[in-house]
């Protein structure tokens, strides 16, 4: 297949998996940690910007970071937030976290640790993993008003040395698959998959983007 098709594919499942949200004042931001610190950068935006008095910072070291960094995810974003005008006593930072129900978990413990009820919450994550974010947080949260959004950056523009197309596409392949198969394990509430979305999803398996399917590698 040529690579304008495959990207053609891609793009289907970065339309669907990116879910942005329209943004209203909340209690909290919630960043959670990857290896992308575009991420942080959005929500050090959001804090300039005045939408929460607070950015959590929830990571440990992921798949993608454990052998990368040398410090847990929740620290690097922490540090560039500050270094680029969020007042430390306005970042709290859990960085014990693996994947994206222990961000749930463990931020929810910190929050309870310090006093923190938050009403209304704008969740930050990577764009391509905004919808599967909100499905986790609708279930493992509930009685909170969410909010999704992620680096405005388009498909074209995404990509960097660390995070290369068929990376991008293995993971957008693999989280399509959670968004199917996480509600009945009990992590995410359902979510429609249109037609569409779904045959690309399987088009691109048979193209050989496999590496992050629940079957191949641990679930996050």
């Amino acid at each position: 297949m040529k690579p304008e098709e495959i990207d053609k594919l891609a793009r289907i499942l970065w339309d669907y998996n990116n879910l942005e949200q329209p943004l209203e004042k909340a209690d909290l931001i919630f960043v959670l940690g990857s290896s992308d610190i575009r991420v942080a950068h959005r929500a050090v935006d959001l804090f300039k910007e005045g939408f929460a008095p607070i950015v959590v910072f929830s990571g440990g070291y992921g798949r993608l970071t454990k052998e990368v960094w040398n410090k847990p995810e929740a620290e690097v974003f922490s540090n560039e937030a500050i270094k680029l005008g969020v007042p430390k006593d306005k970042i709290l930072i859990e960085t014990e976290s693996a994947n994206t129900g222990e961000n749930v978990q463990f931020t929810k413990k910190l929050l309870k640790e310090n006093n923190i009820d938050p009403a209304s919450i704008i969740a930050v994550q990577k764009p391509y993993m905004l919808r599967r974010t909100y499905a986790t947080l609708m279930k493992q949260w509930p009685g909170q008003d969410f909010m999704v959004t992620g680096p405005e950056i388009d498909f074209d523009d995404y990509f960097t040395k660390e995070l290369s197309k068929d990376l991008v596409i293995s993971i957008l392949v693999g989280d399509t698959q959670r968004i199917k198969e996480y509600p009945t394990e009990g992590f995410q509430i359902p979510q429609e998959i249109p037609d569409q979305v779904w045959k690309a999803y399987e088009q691109l398996v048979e193209l050989g983007y496999t590496q992050h399917l629940i079957n191949t590698t641990t679930p996050s």
